[in-house]
């Protein structure tokens, strides 16, 4: 839905690929070699459409492996796929994964869904044989303390290679479609972690004072996530505020108008009015410095929250934050409210996967309808929106001092999965995952966001259990059906994760 171009760039993520093999094949087996680098340059094309591909090609003695660790590390890949194509001795392989420490992916991908079992010869069964080396490959990293994935299934080629003597067309296959899925998620994983690993956040003003899971410490952050946090003052906003130009409101204007709806009197809150000119065209100053700031520090994500004395400059500043920071979200810089951090990075994640990544915390339960409703005062991804955002003027904005614009909207209907980053008592990040669907119910029009889900489980079940694993009382929602990827991210981050 945004009709705006992201602020920020990222570089696909660094795949490092290769597929096994025992030397001693080649001489007996004339076209098995060729036949197997085949596969792995399948393996190569369809990845490059999602990473970088680093393709070694055949390690087939140990000495290779040393040479291909080495090469991987050179190329600083983030993670490693292992295509076990044939047999090979776990000799091979190991030395590779204990000279890089990117994850290791195992593919036990067949070529065909079943051998011509009349016309197989020896030649023809080792390249069908890619699982029989894989139980190995696993003990041996599992007892040199080397961490993996396997995804096992079928290949999925579109056309069956020259000496085949059975029907290695399998793309249509089920099998075939789970597993390039996985592979998928596990490069998008991958992608998630360099982003994050380079990322650098803003910090602007405070914590909301009292809110005791919000807080976290800085330096845990970076340890965890690899995240820099930018300690910003609004001095430094307000200073950028007095370089913005007058053609710099007006696009932000042009941004706004094309985006939003812009409401008028709430027809049950008082203190949701039409929004004033005065209101609006502070908002589009607000949000032209916002972008400024962010350009200028070179942020990935901003985290913001001010509470100071009645009616001073900075309390007039943040009111106008919301519309200005839904602009950032929608063009890649998530920004979280009331000074929750790791409630940006769990947005940032979503936003990196294309899948949105709303800030919400629970509104009310409607149990007629078996519905939680989840929103916020703001900040508003605005391109998982069902139809145009409405912008509400406000009286003030409940449990803060200020008043001015903020956002009504609700996601579009459909699958939705929820993701909260929390931290436990011993300081360690935890990911907290819920699918459900998102359902097109009445709201109210109070000025805040708010969508009506529907989880696995009614209403006071999902509660429980999610309040038991003691999250934030703020998430990120995501549009799709995406436990599964998110839990991969956090594997690849050593980031436990839990699905409600």
């Amino acid at each position: 839905m945004s009709q705006v171009n992201t602020l920020i760039k990222y570089d696909k993520p660094k795949i490092g690929l290769y597929s096994t093999g025992l030397n001693a094949y080649w001489e007996q087996f004339p076209g098995l070699k060729k036949r197997l680098m085949g596969y792995g340059k399948f393996l190569e094309a369809n990845m490059s459409e999602w990473g970088e591909i680093y393709n070694f090609g055949l390690v087939d003695s140990a000495d290779k492996g040393r040479e291909a660790g080495n090469y991987f590390n050179t190329n600083n890949v983030d993670i490693i796929f292992v295509h076990a194509a044939t047999y090979a001795t776990s000799s091979m392989i190991l030395p590779i994964h204990q000279r890089s420490n990117a994850k290791v992916i195992i593919l036990s991908l067949q070529p065909t869904d079943q051998l011509n079992y009349k016309e197989t010869n020896t030649e023809e069964w080792l390249a069908n044989c890619g699982a029989c080396p894989v139980p190995e490959f696993a003990n041996a990293f599992n007892r040199s303390g080397i961490e993996y994935k396997v995804v096992s299934g079928l290949l999925g080629l579109d056309k069956s290679s020259d000496i085949s003597v059975a029907n290695e067309v399998t793309k249509s296959h089920p099998q075939a479609i789970r597993a390039w899925k996985e592979i998928k998620d596990w490069i998008q994983a991958a992608y998630v972690k360099s982003v994050l690993n380079n990322a650098k956040f803003g910090f602007l003003g405070n914590t909301y004072n009292g809110m005791l899971d919000l807080y976290s410490d800085f330096t845990m952050i970076q340890a965890q996530t690899g995240i820099q946090v930018d300690v910003l003052e609004m001095c430094d906003l307000n200073e950028i505020m007095q370089k913005v130009t007058d053609a710099e409101i007006r696009q932000k204007e042009k941004q706004v108008k094309d985006m939003f709806l812009i409401s008028e009197d709430s027809p049950s809150e008082k203190l949701a009015k039409k929004p004033t000119k005065e209101a609006l065209n502070w908002s589009y100053r607000v949000a032209a410095a916002q972008e400024k700031l962010v350009n200028e520090r070179k942020l990935d994500g901003l985290t913001y929250y001010y509470h100071g004395a009645p009616a001073n400059a900075y309390e007039k500043l943040q009111s106008g934050f919301i519309v200005g920071n839904s602009l950032l979200t929608a063009r890649n810089v998530p920004a979280a409210g009331e000074g929750d951090l790791k409630t940006n990075i769990a947005m940032k994640m979503c936003d990196i996967l294309g899948v949105g990544g709303s800030f919400c915390e629970v509104v009310t339960t409607d149990y007629v309808h078996e519905t939680i409703l989840l929103g916020h005062d703001g900040p508003f991804h605005l391109d998982i929106s069902n139809g145009k955002p409405v912008l509400r003027g406000m009286g003030l904005y409940h449990g803060k001092q200020g008043s001015g614009v903020s956002v009504e909207a609700k996601v579009k209907s459909g699958p939705i999965t929820t993701l909260g980053l929390t931290q436990t008592w011993d300081g360690k990040l935890k990911m907290i995952i819920s699918e459900g669907e998102a359902t097109n119910d009445e709201v109210m029009k109070i000025g805040n966001t708010q969508t009506h889900v529907k989880f696995n489980n009614d209403p006071d079940t999902y509660f429980e259990r999610w309040f038991e694993e003691a999250p934030t009382h703020h998430c990120a929602m995501s549009v799709g059906k995406n436990a599964s990827l998110f839990k991969k991210v956090g594997d690849l981050m050593k980031i436990k994760t839990v699905v409600i």
